[in-house]
C-alpha cells in the first residue's frame, strides 16, 4: 500500500507530533536568530567553557569516577556500539540483555486480571500498566539499588493501535471510526502513572505484585491544587466551587523524582482533550489561544461535559501543572504544584543548589516556547522527610533568555515585577502562572526549537536542554541558540550556571550538538569526527545524566524515512577532546519512541520506555503503509497473532553484571 493510501497521522498521534506552527505571536527574539549573529561574529568551538565549580551535592565518589574517564583519554563510554536501521524488534549494545520488564496490560496488584485484548475494560486497566510509557524513575527502598519503587508516566494513548475493530479500509483508505463511551474510559483509565515495587533477584528485575505501594494514578483520579493559584476564579468549575479540588491528570510526558523521594508527573499537550467552543469575548478566550485550547484529538468531551468547553469554560486552566505524589503513602492525594507554573511541561527534573534549596528545570514542550526553572524558597532537608513536603508551593519561577554573546539571564515570573502587572492583565500572582506562556512573552524571553527534557549534572555543574526540533522556523527567525532554519533534527545546548550554582539568576551557554547526518553537509550537523555512522542522531528528547556524570540521550523522530533509523538510546561524551561524540547503546522497534531513560544509582541497570511501537505510516523495511490493531508493522513484544503491540518498559543490564558502559 502506497504514502496516498495512508493517514498522516491518527488523531493523538498527530497531537503528539505537536506539529503546528506554534501558538508563540510575540516578538520576542527566537534561539536560532541568536545563534546565527552570535556564530557569524566567530568560528564556533566544540571545546566547552571553563568548567563550574561543583556544586555542593556532588558525590566525591561519582566526581572521580568521571575524572577517571576523561584522564584516560577518548570517550568515556566503553561498548561496541549498535548498528542503526529499522526492523521489528529492538537491539542493545553486545554483551548486554535488555529484559521487557512491564508491558501494557501487565497486572500491577496480586488480585489484577490479566490482559486480554479483546474484552478490556476501564475497572481492569486501572489496575494493569498503562499505556505508552514515557517518564521512569526509580527510588530506592532502604537505600537498595536492587530493590526499590519503580514510577512511569503514562502520556497518551493510540486507539487504533489499542482496540480491535476501529480502523477500517474504505475505497483502499484507512478510516478510524468513533469510539464508545467504554473505549474512553479505558483511554482514561490508561493515562496517568504506574508505581510498583520491584526487585533484582539473580541479576534480573521482577514485578512484586503485592507490593505495599503499588499504585495506579489515573484521570480519574481525585487531586488537590495548591500553592499561589489555588482558589482562585479561574479555576473554579461546577463541580469544584473552591477551584483547590480537580479530578485527575493527564498527558504526562517525562517528570521527576525529587531529593526527598516523591514522584513528579508533568502535564504536557492538555490542549488535545478538550472540545466545544468559547465565545470570541470570554475571558479565557486569548489564554487558551495562547495554548490551542481546543485542540479535539480526543472524544472525552462527548461523553465528559468537563473536556467540553461550552459546559466547563474553566477545566482547562485546571491542566498543565506539575503534579507531586507522596509513592510512600497509596492513599495519599497527588498535588498540582501551581508555583513551578502552567505550561506544556515535558518534565521537571531537580538539584538541590549550594544554599540548600532545591532548583527544578522546565521545558515548553512547542515549537517557539521557553525553557523556565523554579527555585524553592526553603531549604531541603535530608534528615526531616517531613519538612520538605510542601517545598514546592513556595518559590521563584524563572524564564530562560539567551544572548548572542554567550550569556543567558533568568528572568523572575514575579507579580508586580516589570510588566507583570496588573495594566499588562496580571492582577496577582495566580494571573502570572495560569498564563505562564503569556507572563514569557511580555518579559522578552527567548523562543526555542521544542525546549523537552533540561537535565541538571551535579557532576559537572552544567545543564543540558534537548531542543527536539522546530521545521517551521523561517530563515529570518534564526537565532544565536537556535541556529538553524527549518531544523529538522534539533539540537542540545549546555548552560553553565554562574559560580556553579544552580541557583543563579544568570549564566553562560554553549551549542553540544547540532543534530543530524554530518554527512549532509547542508545539515549543518556538528557531531565529532569519531562518530561513526551508527552514532549520529537527531530529534534529541529526553536524556539522563548517570552516577559518574555522563549524558544519555534519548531521540523522538527518527524514522526510516527521515533518517534510515529508528528512535534509540545514545551515549554522548561532553568533556576533552571525546566532546561531541556519540554512540549508540539501543534501537527501538519500528514505528516506537524512546522514553525514560533511568540509571539505578549503581549505573548497573538502564530503563527504558519504548513508547507507541508499530505507530506511523512505514513497516519496518520502509513501505508506505497503515499501522493498526488488525494490520501492525510490528507485534512486540510479545509477536503473537493475538496479542496487538505493546508498549513496554525495557531493563537493561551487562551480562554477568557491573556497571554499564565501563
Amino acid at each position: 500500500m502506497t504514502d496516498e493510501h495512508c493517514p498522516k497521522m491518527f488523531p493523538t498521534t498527530q497531537l503528539e507530533e505537536a506539529d503546528g506552527d506554534g501558538h508563540n505571536s510575540s516578538a520576542n527574539a527566537t534561539m536560532g536568530e541568536i545563534i546565527s549573529r552570535r556564530f557569524s561574529r566567530r568560528n564556533f568551538l566544540q571545546g566547552s567553557l571553563a568548567v563550574s565549580a561543583i556544586a555542593a551535592t556532588v558525590s566525591p565518589l561519582a566526581l572521580m569516577t568521571a575524572e577517571k574517564a576523561r584522564a584516560a583519554g577518548g570517550s568515556a563510554f566503553s561498548f561496541t556500539e549498535v548498528e542503526a536501521g529499522v526492523d521489528a524488534n529492538h537491539h542493545v549494545a553486545e554483551g548486554y540483555d535488555a529484559d521487557v520488564l512491564l508491558r501494557w496490560g501487565d497486572p500491577l496488584f496480586a488480585d489484577a486480571p490479566e490482559f486480554d485484548p479483546t474484552n478490556q475494560t476501564a475497572e481492569a486497566q486501572a489496575r494493569q500498566f498503562g499505556y505508552n510509557n514515557d517518564y521512569v524513575g526509580f527510588i530506592p527502598l532502604d537505600g537498595a539499588a536492587d530493590h526499590g519503587l519503580l514510577v512511569v508516566n503514562h502520556e497518551y494513548t493510540n486507539p487504533h493501535l489499542m482496540f480491535p475493530g476501529l480502523v477500517t479500509l474504505v475505497d483502499g483508505k484507512v478510516e478510524q471510526g468513533p469510539l464508545s463511551k467504554d473505549q474512553v474510559d479505558v483511554e482514561m483509565a490508561a493515562h496517568g502513572g504506574t508505581i510498583v515495587e520491584i526487585r533484582r533477584v539473580d541479576g534480573k528485575w521482577q514485578v512484586v505484585r503485592d507490593g505495599a505501594n503499588n499504585r495506579r494514578i489515573t484521570v480519574n483520579t481525585e487531586m488537590q491544587i495548591t500553592g499561589p493559584a489555588a482558589g482562585h476564579d479561574r479555576l473554579k468549575t461546577a463541580a469544584d466551587a473552591t477551584g483547590t479540588q480537580v479530578i485527575g491528570t493527564l498527558n504526562n510526558c517525562a517528570g521527576g523524582v525529587t531529593p526527598w523521594g516523591t514522584y513528579i508527573m508533568a502535564e504536557e499537550n492538555f490542549h488535545g482533550y478538550f472540545m466545544g467552543d468559547l465565545p470570541a469575548d470570554h475571558a479565557e478566550a486569548a489564554n487558551y489561544e495562547r495554548y490551542g485550547v481546543p485542540d479535539g484529538s480526543y472524544e472525552w468531551g462527548r461523553f465528559y461535559d468537563r473536556f467540553d468547553l461550552a459546559k466547563e469554560p474553566n477545566e482547562p486552566n485546571r491542566f498543565g501543572w506539575v503534579v507531586e505524589v507522596d509513592v510512600m503513602d497509596p492513599t495519599s492525594t497527588p498535588k498540582k504544584r501551581t508555583a513551578l507554573g502552567r505550561t506544556k511541561h515535558e518534565g521537571a527534573e531537580s538539584i538541590v543548589a549550594k544554599n540548600g534549596k532545591v532548583v527544578f528545570y522546565l521545558g515548553d514542550d512547542e515549537r517557539f516556547d521557553y525553557v523556565y526553572k523554579f527555585v524553592t524558597d526553603g531549604t531541603y532537608n535530608a534528615d526531616d522527610r517531613a519538612a520538605n513536603m510542601d517545598l514546592l508551593d513556595a518559590g521563584t519561577l524563572y524564564v530562560a533568555k539567551f544572548e548572542e554573546d554567550g550569556s543567558m539571564e533568568w528572568l523572575p515570573l514575579v507579580h508586580g515585577q516589570g510588566p507583570l502587572t496588573e495594566e499588562n492583565g496580571f492582577a496577582s500572582q495566580a494571573d502570572v502562572l495560569i498564563e505562564t506562556r503569556r507572563a514569557g512573552d511580555v518579559l522578552g524571553a527567548t523562543k526555542m526549537d521544542r525546549p523537552e527534557d533540561v537535565q541538571p549534572n551535579g557532576v559537572n555543574g552544567k545543564v543540558y536542554v534537548m531542543l527536539t526540533n522546530n521545521t517551521k522556523r523561517k530563515p529570518d527567525q534564526v537565532n544565536a541558540a537556535n541556529p538553524r532554519a527549518e531544523n529538522a533534527f534539533g539540537h542540545i545546548i549546555e548552560i553553565s550556571e554562574a559560580e556553579g550554582d544552580f541557583a543563579a539568576t544568570s549564566g553562560t551557554w554553549e551549542v553540544l550538538l547540532k543534530c543530524g547526518d554530518p554527512s549532509v553537509a547542508e545539515v549543518g550537523a556538528t557531531f565529532s569526527t569519531e562518530t561513526t555512522k551508527n552514532g549520529w542522531f537527531g530529534m534529541p528528547d529526553n536524556c539522563a545524566v548517570d552516577s559518574a556524570g555522563r549524558l544519555w540521550v534519548s531521540t523522538d523522530g527518527n524514522s526510516n524515512k527521515a533518517t534510515g533509523r529508528t528512535d534509540g538510546l545514545w551515549a554522548v561524551d561532553t568533556e576533552g577532546d571525546a566532546r561531541a561524540t556519540s554512540k549508540l547503546f539501543f534501537r527501538v522497534p519500528v514505528g516506537a519512541e524512546m522514553c525514560g531513560p533511568l540509571f539505578t544509582p549503581d549505573d548497573e541497570t538502564a530503563f527504558v520506555a519504548v513508547q507507541h511501537p508499530a505507530d506511523g505510516g512505514e513497516d519496518w523495511d520502509g513501505h508506505g503503509r497503515p499501522s493498526y490493531y488488525e494490520d501492525l508493522s510490528t507485534r512486540w513484544p510479545d509477536f503473537k497473532d493475538d496479542m496487538p503491540v505493546r508498549p513496554s518498559v525495557v531493563a537493561i543490564t551487562k551480562v554477568g553484571g557491573g556497571k554499564i558502559a565501563v
